[in-house]
């Protein structure tokens, strides 16, 4: 089916005294009645009576009559809202489906009694409810290790949604660290999966894991190094070894074209290992995982995001990502300087021709909201602004920090050949003294140095346009 089918259409005409009569619920136009069915009819499949054992029983079960399918889609739609969830919750709902996602083996119910639990749980009483339940909570982290990908994105998305509610975060975290099998599993999609949008949903759920507790993001980077540690490399029989990295990485590729909402989660994943030594690690010690890192942002960098015939709000959209992008490349570059796949196809020129095309685009993006000339709903815009100055700023602070080091390693060679290219014009240049002054006053004299013995009358002209060098130099 291409949706979920709709919720039962108003009481009407003699219907209208039953409903008047208390049958609805809440606010809503909903039949008590109708619902107590419907779920009489769930705890019916799952009774030891209905539970059959032949194996073309068995695979009756793994069906769902066309008519009870409607009616739990039904349910699915309806418990969105929270009159209707809040019933559920008191008929004590969620309890049935755990038996449901105990017992069956239909995968169509699964993923709907998730997805029912999902919508539940967006309302927070709701969700604390649910969360407080120890057994239901190990039910739904076991769908984890479904087979059935609308199942997994279900389950995803209800983790998702519990670990955004500040008051039962911790207690998902804490259980997902008690179960080790969780990182597999996880692993196995990211690496494997071709469904974007669980790919996008699982990366969410990885990246809150990973912003909520750095102790569970540390344990699940050494996970990965320990098991291929303890595996012999020979020993074809044993399971695949999961490292966070290439997984990650996988599911990015996959994602890429198709949803760039899911690139960015991903990208952020990334940055987010960087934050501590051993997700650094993780990524540059095995040289295949580091080149492959490198690659893949390298060509997101300098090929498709930002690019010199884009219109430069664009970078409005892409600030985010890019912020993330550009500071694992840092990461990687500081790190890792003698490594061969950084000096393949000289990255430094691309890469400052990227950054510097960047920080030239911030400068339109931020004028541009003085040059308006619109004064209605300001308040709203000065909140939008604000939101957008935040995320600019911590774009410009890591692409200043990151061409900063770049220029530090520049040679005499380098400068000439982006001179000659283009990379290093004096409009480019001038674009990014204005940026790194005054914090990396020393890089920029540094550069003036080699920039004199290449091209004496652009460095003049650099230095007439930033007297506070002229002085020093």
């Amino acid at each position: 089916m291409d949706r979920n089918p709709s919720p039962p259409p108003p009481s009407r005409d003699g219907d209208e005294e039953e409903a008047a009569g208390g049958d609805c619920i809440g606010s809503t136009v909903y039949s008590k009645h109708w619902l107590f069915g419907v779920l009489s009819g769930l705890i019916q499949m799952v009774t030891p009576e209905n539970a059959k054992s032949s194996s073309d029983d068995e695979e009756q079960q793994m069906e769902l009559d066309e008519e009870m399918e409607n009616e739990i889609c039904r349910v699915w739609d309806m418990s969105m809202d929270e009159d209707v969830a809040l019933f559920l919750q008191e008929f004590n709902a969620p309890d049935i489906f755990m038996g449901v996602l105990a017992k069956s083996k239909c995968p169509r119910l699964r993923e709907i009694c998730v997805g029912i639990l999902g919508n539940m749980a967006c309302f927070q009483e709701i969700c604390v409810s649910i969360s407080s339940d120890k057994n239901l909570g190990q039910v739904l982290l076991h769908c984890l290790y479904d087979s059935d990908p609308p199942t997994l994105l279900e389950t995803s998305r209800l983790l998702l949604t519990c670990l955004s509610q500040t008051e039962v975060a911790s207690v998902w975290v804490e259980r997902i660290r008690e179960n080790p099998a969780i990182y597999d599993s996880i692993c196995f999609i990211m690496s494997s999966s071709t469904n974007v949008d669980l790919l996008v949903k699982v990366g969410e759920v990885v990246d809150k894991l990973f912003d909520l507790d750095e102790k569970l993001m540390l344990e699940w980077i050494r996970s990965g190094a320990v098991q291929a540690l303890d595996q012999p490399q020979e020993d074809s029989e044993q399971q695949p070894v999961f490292r966070i990295v290439p997984c990650v990485l996988e599911a990015a590729k996959q994602v890429r074209s198709e949803n760039p909402e899911g690139l960015d989660v991903y990208m952020h994943i990334l940055q987010l290992l960087t934050t501590v030594d051993d997700g650094i690690q993780a990524i540059v010690q095995c040289p295949d995982t580091g080149k492959d890192t490198w690659n893949l942002l390298f060509d997101l960098v300098c090929r498709e995001f930002c690019q010199a015939d884009d219109p430069p709000i664009i970078l409005q959209e892409q600030k985010t990502v890019l912020a993330s992008v550009l500071s694992v490349l840092s990461a990687i570059y500081a790190s890792q300087a003698e490594q061969e796949y950084l000096k393949i196809g000289k990255v430094d020129l691309p890469l400052i021709d990227s950054l510097i095309r960047v920080l030239q685009n911030m400068e339109h993006c931020q004028k541009k909201p003085e040059n308006s000339t619109e004064s209605n709903t300001e308040e709203t815009k000065k909140s939008d602004l604000t939101q957008d100055d935040f995320h600019l700023k911590i774009l410009k602070d890591i692409s200043c920090e990151f061409l900063s080091n770049i220029f530090q390693v520049l040679t005499k060679e380098t400068v000439t050949q982006g001179l000659k290219e283009g990379q290093l014009s004096k409009q480019k240049c001038s674009c990014a003294f204005e940026n790194l002054l005054p914090f990396y006053s020393p890089v920029v004299e540094d550069f003036l140095k080699i920039l004199r013995e290449v091209d004496k009358n652009l460095a003049g002209n650099l230095e007439e346009g930033f007297p506070s060098l002229k002085i020093q130099t």
